[in-house]
């Protein structure tokens, strides 16, 4: 245990996107998580509907980052609608009314809430809730595994003993993300599911069926997929449904093997290929913000893993609300 969380503090780059994308058990890697995802949204379905599309992915992480960096000694740190919707615009997630919605629906569904004691009545502050917490914590931490898994690394085991380093990592995470093209813009192969609501869950979902190892072939089955059945578990209407399969099959990205959608699901090498290589950014950002949370709680002897207290760090996450850090 010790030896793993040694490992936290050592040296070691980061895996590259090139590396995570060639491994040969990124698949595997692949289908674990989707197969995590699918659990949170199993069990908080409204939350995960309210970052299934790839614009509320943006927004989501963005949020819980400015929430993150609150610091107790400013009152009027942290995430406020004024905040929240200058990186919406930045971005070009969404316009300035629907960052606004987004923001009241997260707090109609009690995902977040006000912050107490904000004495300053023209400012509204607001934090995540446990339920949020719960739900971010469990992404990160899964994530966390499945690198361990590329590389045999102890993140988890560090994780769990400090939890600093979520709440550092996630906003530095964030702001690469979100500044990366590459994750911002979707390939086309896979661009017209993200952009539908649920999309991203219907992905996971389709992904999650993958053998552990598939051999890349030209096409890969995996089995009877029905979109009634995946309509009835995402509450996903059978019109949007259609639409997200229609242009793929269109353009030979997948097809069924039976006439009018029977039979077993073929996704192509080019679909399957695109969607790992825009996943592996996700999770090349994620190793490095972890490196570099584990580098700032590295100085000095308060930042040991196991130390009892949690501050919430400022230098890594107060860059997320600068122009500079997502433009």
């Amino acid at each position: 245990m010790l030896q793993e969380l040694d490992s936290v503090f050592s040296t070691r780059r980061a895996l590259s996107r090139e590396q995570i994308a060639v491994h040969p058990q990124f698949p595997a890697i692949e289908r674990q998580i989707a197969e995590h995802l699918i659990a949170i949204h199993d069990k908080t379905p409204r939350l995960s509907r309210l970052k299934a599309s790839h614009r509320k992915w943006l927004m989501t992480h963005s949020l819980y980052a400015l929430s993150l960096q609150r610091v107790e000694s400013d009152p009027l740190s942290g995430l406020t609608a004024t905040r929240f919707i200058e990186i919406v615009m930045q971005l070009g997630a969404a316009s300035r009314n629907t960052a606004a919605a987004f923001l009241a629906e997260m707090v109609a569904y009690k995902f977040l809430r006000d912050v107490a004691g904000v004495t300053d009545r023209r400012v509204r502050v607001l934090e995540t809730t446990e339920i949020s917490n719960q739900a971010m914590i469990s992404w990160f931490m899964g994530h966390m595994a499945c690198l361990d898994q590329l590389d045999g690394g102890g993140r988890v085991a560090a994780c769990t003993a400090d939890p600093r380093l979520f709440r550092i990592a996630q906003p530095i995470a964030a702001a690469m993300l979100v500044a990366d093209p590459d994750w911002r813009n979707p390939p086309d192969s896979i661009g017209h599911f993200l952009n539908s609501d649920m999309g991203g869950m219907v992905l996971h979902d389709l992904i999650a069926r993958l053998d552990a190892v598939p051999v890349m072939a030209e096409q890969i089955s995996i089995g009877p997929v029905a979109l009634s059945d995946l309509g009835e578990r995402y509450l996903i209407s059978a019109t949007n449904l259609k639409r997200m399969f229609k242009r793929a099959e269109t353009e030979g990205l997948l097809g069924w093997t039976l006439p009018r959608r029977r039979g077993d699901l073929l996704l192509s090498r080019t679909f399957l290929s695109d969607y790992f290589r825009w996943q592996s950014a996700k999770f090349a950002s994620l190793d490095e913000a972890y490196l570099m949370a584990a580098a700032e709680l590295g100085k000095g002897d308060s930042a040991q893993p196991g130390s009892s207290t949690d501050p919430v760090t400022g230098r890594p996450a107060s860059n997320f609300g600068n122009s500079s850090a997502i433009s």
